[in-house]
């Protein structure tokens, strides 16, 4: 059993880390995972950094601090990490155990997959997007708008190359996503609300990075229907 943990925790503003915004329900999760596991947490560090950052000073302090003691680096949510497969292999790699107190069952192989998706996700996304947004400057369409593109999606109307880009971005998502869903049918599954659950346990985001629903689930599975 697991006795002694170093604690990371990642907020991803200056003023989210002076706050404790974010970094307060961190901990807390993470006290709850020390208490449940009869663990200690012997250290703690916080990196106020960006999560497209893989340079992070305090992070690889607390690698060095968990083994050098013998300790399990601990994190609040895995994604709280990064979403780039090429650190999360890193740190898989980085000869130091850790785990993720909302998925205290992930092992080695189980990071390593999620990474892959995850990267596989942002570089489809963004391949995609600047496909969309190429094709639609080609046909003589004005790029940008300053209020963005969801009211047009919800008008019908307006910035056709806004619009694009976000149903590519959905779609993609949503094919990243596919093999994820059907492993999770096969497990039983099936509903929109079991769904939803199996997703937020995962980890797993909506296209604009929030929770599952049963209305979302029933987006997701339209989408990879169509």
């Amino acid at each position: 059993m697991t006795s002694k943990l170093v604690a990371y925790h990642r907020v991803s503003t200056a003023k989210q880390g002076s706050s404790g915004l974010g970094l307060e329900a961190q901990q807390a999760a993470i006290e709850r995972y020390a208490s449940g596991a009869g663990a200690t947490v012997i250290a703690s560090y916080t990196e106020v950094e960006s999560g497209k950052n893989n340079a992070r000073p305090e992070l690889q302090k607390a690698l060095h601090h968990a083994k050098a003691t013998g300790s399990t680096l601990v994190i609040a949510k895995l994604d709280r990490l990064s979403r780039n497969a090429a650190f999360l292999l890193t740190l898989r790699d980085s000869g130091a155990r850790f785990i993720a107190a909302d998925m205290p069952g992930a092992d080695h192989f189980t990071v390593g997959i999620m990474a892959m998706v995850a990267q596989k996700e942002r570089e489809a996304i963004s391949t995609r997007t600047k496909e969309a947004l190429q094709a639609a400057k080609a046909r003589g369409t004005k790029l940008g708008n300053p209020n963005g593109a969801a009211p047009f999606l919800r008008a019908g109307k307006g910035n056709a190359a806004g619009v694009e880009a976000v149903k590519a971005k959905a779609q993609d998502h949503a094919e990243m996503l596919r093999p994820v869903v059907e492993a999770f049918r096969a497990q039983g599954k099936a509903s929109l609300g079991a769904l939803a659950g199996a997703l937020n346990e995962g980890g797993y985001e909506t296209p604009r990075c929030g929770t599952w629903h049963k209305t979302s689930v029933k987006n997701l599975l339209d989408r990879l229907a169509a």
